[in-house]
């Protein structure tokens, strides 16, 4: 008869639980360790923000020098067409997009009076219903209310870091030149500071990492790039209020796994709402629209293979790190879980064969 539990299953459930206990440990001790945490990342940010970019920038420089152009020139057509088709939207739609939320700010007292409104109107029509539906319907709105009003403070607070920290995103640009000029220099350094036994694994565990994660990333970037284009193309069309915010919030989302959908959409459909049930019904066509462009077309096309993750994997991560970080947890919870999983993979191998 063949054994339910054997030593090498428990081993494996003590391990998983003793991860997740840890992990319980660090969110409950979150209040002592996070005052560091925010300075250690406000001094290094400029640095992985650098080096986040010279790590998506570097393939395609690759990709020219191999076909002909010299390093140096191929350095420099890519950092200026990146670093300056960012300057020209920045140029172009920053000052726009504040206006739109200063806009949408002083709008909001008359949006809240509308949802009251419907809110009676609720009441009107299901009087005889339980009290606790209309409970239930008053909790979703205030969930609603409270996802809107954090969306609008990350973007706002997103918005206010850039110009009150703008000598670091000065700084960004020259050091992923020099990183991108000098990335064979930097690949000795790190051969010459590690440790020789550690060199040949080192060298797997990061091919594995950037076969899992670079080309979803490099992906995931240009869709959501395409996607807010078209979001905003498509509303501004429609005339629904405030394109470019929601373009944007459309791009943001579609980071976030099976959530982002409809993270983007709930906003965009509250505000076409406001204005009629017609713009209302158009704006959930469009969303159709693109979630179709961006599931059969760019996301295949461009984005190619997944993470290999389980979605209960993916569901995990998401909750730890919308508890974590909220808004900015739910984006890059996934990447990193991913990251975790090939750390994991290459640490059991390693004790395994100890």
């Amino acid at each position: 008869m063949k054994k339910l539990f054997t030593v090498e299953s428990l081993v494996r459930l003590g391990i998983v639980l003793l991860i997740l206990l840890c992990g319980l440990v660090i969110l409950k001790l979150r209040p002592f360790w996070h005052p560091v945490l925010d300075v250690i990342l406000t001094i290094f940010v400029p640095f992985l923000i650098a080096i986040f970019i010279t790590y998506l920038l570097h393939p395609i420089v690759e990709g020219l020098h191999k076909r002909g152009f010299p390093r140096s020139l191929a350095v420099l057509i890519i950092y200026f067409t990146f670093f300056g088709g960012i300057g020209f939207v920045i140029v172009k739609s920053v000052p726009y997009l504040v206006i739109q939320l200063k806009d949408l700010g002083e709008q909001l007292p008359t949006l809240s009076n509308t949802y009251q409104h419907w809110i009676k109107e609720f009441y009107d029509h299901t009087d005889h219903l339980p009290e606790t539906v209309h409970t239930e319907f008053e909790n979703i709105l205030d969930s609603v209310e409270d996802y809107l009003y954090a969306l609008i403070t990350s973007i706002v607070g997103v918005l206010k870091s850039f110009w009150s920290n703008l000598f670091t995103w000065i700084v960004i640009p020259f050091l992923v030149f020099y990183m991108l000029k000098d990335i064979e220099q930097i690949n000795k350094l790190a051969r010459a500071v590690t440790p020789r036994k550690w060199r040949k694994p080192g060298k797997k565990l990061l091919k594995d990492i950037d076969l899992s994660l670079g080309n979803y990333i490099r992906g995931q970037l240009t869709v959501a790039l395409i996607l807010s284009i078209l979001a905003i193309g498509a509303f501004w069309t429609a005339g629904v209020p405030y394109p470019v915010i929601l373009g944007v919030i459309i791009g943001i989302t579609d980071f976030i796994p099976y959530f982002g959908p409809i993270l983007g959409a709930v906003p965009v459909a509250l505000l076409a709402a406001t204005v009629s049930i017609n713009k209302l019904l158009i704006v959930i066509g469009i969303l159709f629209v693109l979630q179709f462009v961006e599931g059969n077309i760019l996301g295949p096309l461009i984005v190619g293979k997944n993470l290999h993750i389980h979605p209960i994997g993916i569901i995990f991560a998401l909750l730890v790190g919308g508890e974590i970080g909220g808004i900015v947890g739910l984006i890059i919870a996934v990447p990193l879980f991913a990251v975790g999983k090939v750390l994991f993979i290459h640490a059991r191998n390693h004790f395994r064969s100890v």
